[in-house]
């Protein structure tokens, strides 16, 4: 179950960008991801969970968000001395959440491997009240 979005110690780095809701912004996050983690101390701590976990709330914001035509993503990443935070949000109303899948299912495990790799995860609404954001911590001990 996610839980409710909690407020981090401060970010010893940070970076936010915007994506259009598009499938192709899957693999522009994940470069964005790298390129953020190479140029941090311990950085590279975090970039094999971190995008795993980035690519599958991006990939749920674009096929699922339902989030209105024109609207962008919102990715906002934190790094902490021993903690990958990542935030993803968008204008769709509808909250997420894990349901299993059979093994004939294609789809439907993502928000099961986020549970799996990330330490904490969960969704709250968008400040301004438009849309949702889906966030995740991933300590270095994963």
């Amino acid at each position: 179950m996610p839980g409710m979005l909690e407020k981090p110690p401060a970010p010893a780095a940070d970076y936010s960008y915007w994506l259009p809701r598009h499938r192709k912004s899957v693999a522009a996050a994940r470069k964005l991801l790298r390129g953020f983690l190479a140029a941090q101390p311990s950085g590279e701590l975090f970039v094999e969970t971190g995008e795993l976990v980035l690519s599958e709330l991006v990939t749920n914001a674009v096929l699922h968000a339902m989030t209105p035509p024109g609207r962008l993503l919102y990715v906002h990443l934190s790094l902490h001395p021993d903690a990958l935070r990542i935030e993803v949000h968008d204008a769709g109303a509808g909250r997420p959440y894990a349901r299993p899948a059979t093994v004939e299912d294609e789809a439907g495990r993502g928000l099961w491997l986020v549970s799996q790799l990330a330490s904490r995860w969960g969704c709250c609404p968008r400040a301004g009240g438009v849309g949702k954001a889906i966030w995740a911590t991933i300590g270095s001990g994963r």
